[in-house]
């Protein structure tokens, strides 16, 4: 009897990419898609009822913030092994990702086989980040060593550094209110705090 498959649970925002890891995953002999989500809500509700080996998940989804989520599935399966893939190719969220407990960080421009090699080293219990990524978070560690001041982004809270990076992409508050599912002011106050922190005078700077 052939050995059974390892689950994978892909969660992405675009419907023709979770397409396309979908069928890049069934087509490997020890892999399976058991399910996709496309939301923070649906990718809550599909672990829960699918209970996946290893969830595969995009940073920036409708209805809340992927380091949240994260932080979320890892409280709600112990075990459960997250692979990012995402679009985010800075140190500050791989290290954010890491930290809130993701095994790896893959950039969506890699080749499909670097993210099926990510999919198995996580399996496996191993930590995966590919060379440039690994080499950029060395980087910007021995920067920060103990006894450096933060600085800079260093100084945002995870919803922070998503709400900046919304601002970027020329998103309004509301916009972001409504993406992130809180409210107009709880943004508004984002806002302020990362002005603060960084030293800005308005929103374009």
């Amino acid at each position: 009897m052939a050995a059974p498959k390892t689950r994978v649970l892909v969660v992405d925002d675009h419907p023709m990419m979770r397409g396309g890891l979908i069928q890049l995953i069934n087509l490997q002999i020890d892999l399976t898609c058991c399910g996709e989500a496309g939301t923070v809500a649906e990718a809550q509700a599909a672990v829960a009822r699918l209970k996946p080996d290893l969830v595969l998940l995009d940073l920036r989804l409708k209805g809340g913030d992927g380091l949240e989520l994260i932080k979320s599935l890892r409280s709600q399966i112990s075990g459960l092994r997250i692979l990012v893939l995402s679009q985010y190719d800075t140190p500050h969220y791989v290290e954010r990702a890491l930290r809130a407990g993701a095994l790896g960080y893959v950039v969506k421009e890699q080749a499909a086989e670097e993210v099926l090699s990510a999919i198995r080293a996580v399996l496996a219990g191993e930590v995966y980040l590919t060379r440039a990524l690994a080499a950029r978070l060395l980087h910007t560690f021995v920067g920060t060593m103990p006894g450096t001041p933060r600085a800079g982004v260093e100084l945002l809270t995870d919803r922070e550094l998503h709400v900046l990076h919304l601002l970027g992409a020329g998103m309004s508050t509301r916009e972001i209110a409504a993406e992130l599912n809180l409210s107009f002011k709880t943004i508004e106050t984002h806002r302020e705090n990362i002005k603060r922190k960084l030293g800005l005078r308005g929103a374009a700077e």
